[in-house]
C-alpha cells in the first residue's frame, strides 16, 4: 500500500507493506505510480518527501513475484517498474527522499528518482541484482552512473556489495546522514524552507536542470529494460531466486 498525506503544501509518500520490508510488487508499482500522478495533479502541493514503514525504505522489487518470470515477461516487469520510478522523478515539484532503512535495488533505484536523498544512520544501499542473477531492471544501470559516477556505479552493481549510510554520503549517493529520530523532522524542515520559495521558479530550475539529463535517460531505460529481461531466460537467474525465497545455499553461476 502507497500512503499520502498532505499537511500546508508539503505531501508525505509512505511505502507501506512493511511485512515484506516494503518490497515492490506489481500492486505497490502501480499505487506509486497512481500516488506520483496525484501528487501530479495537486496544484497545492509544491514539494514531495517520500520514506518507507517500518525498518526498511525499499528492500527492493518482489523476489517471490520476479523468480518465475521468462524474459518476456521479465521485460515487462522492468519496464512496469520504471514507469513507476520514471512518474516519480518526473514529478514538476522537488523530490526528497528520507530513506529510513534498507534501500536495497529497487529502493535505490527508488531513492535515485529524487532530488535530494537523506538518510537515517540505519540506512544500507546497495544493487544487489547480480548475485541474483539479474541485472538492476527499474533504471539503476543508468540513474547510479549519473549520480556517483561510472567507475564507483559499476563497482557496486559489479560486487552487488551493500554500503551503509556513511559511505553512501561519502560517494555522494545521500546529500546527509541523520540519527534516525532526526530524520523525518529534517527532511520536513528542509520541505518546508523549499515550500516558502516562489513556487514557479522552484518548478522552473528543476526543469533547467532536469533538461539534459532527462532526454537521454529516457532512452537508455529502453535498453536497459531489454538486458534486464533476457536474465530471466538463464539457469542461474532461476537457481539464485530460488534459493533467495527458500532461504537455501546458492550453488554457483554457472553462466547459463
Amino acid at each position: 500500500m502507497i500512503k499520502l498525506e498532505k499537511q500546508d503544501h508539503i505531501a508525505v509518500m509512505t511505502i507501506s507493506r512493511p511485512e515484506a520490508l516494503n518490497a515492490l510488487n506489481s500492486a505497490e508499482l502501480e499505487g506509486l505510480k497512481e500516488a506520483a500522478e496525484k501528487v501530479r495533479e495537486d496544484e497545492e502541493i509544491r514539494v514531495l518527501i517520500i520514506t518507507g514503514e517500518g525498518k526498511s525504505f525499499v528492500a527492493g522489487a518482489d523476489i517471490a513475484e520476479m523468480k518465475d518470470l521468462d524474459a518476456e515477461k521479465g521485460r515487462e516487469f522492468g519496464l512496469k517498474g520504471q514507469a513507476a520510478l520514471s512518474a516519480v522523478e518526473a514529478l514538476p515539484i522537488p523530490v526528497i527522499a528520507a530513506v529510513n532503512g534498507f534501500a536495497l535495488g529497487g529502493g535505490c533505484e527508488l531513492a535515485l528518482c529524487a532530488d535530494i536523498r537523506l538518510a537515517s544512520e540505519k540506512a544500507k544501499f546497495g544493487q544487489p541484482e547480480t548475485g541474483l542473477g539479474i541485472t538492476p531492471g527499474f533504471g539503476g544501470t543508468q540513474r547510479l552512473p549519473r549520480v556517483i559516477g561510472l567507475p564507483k556505479a559499476l563497482e557496486l552493481i559489479y560486487t552487488a556489495r551493500i554500503i551503509r549510510a556513511d559511505e553512501a554520503e561519502r560517494i555522494g549517493l545521500v546529500d546527509r546522514v541523520l540519527p534516525p529520530e532526526e530524520l523525518m523532522p529534517e527532511a520536513i524542515k528542509l520541505a518546508s524552507q523549499i515550500a516558502a520559495n516562489a513556487p514557479v521558479a522552484v518548478r522552473n530550475a528543476k526543469a533547467a536542470a532536469r533538461r539534459f539529463t532527462g532526454a537521454a535517460l529516457y532512452a537508455d531505460l529502453e535498453a536497459e529494460a531489454e538486458l534486464f529481461g533476457a536474465c530471466f531466460d538463464t539457469a542461474d537467474q532461476k537457481m539464485a531466486m530460488e534459493a533467495f525465497v527458500t532461504k537455501t545455499e546458492k550453488t554457483p553461476f554457472t553462466g547459463k
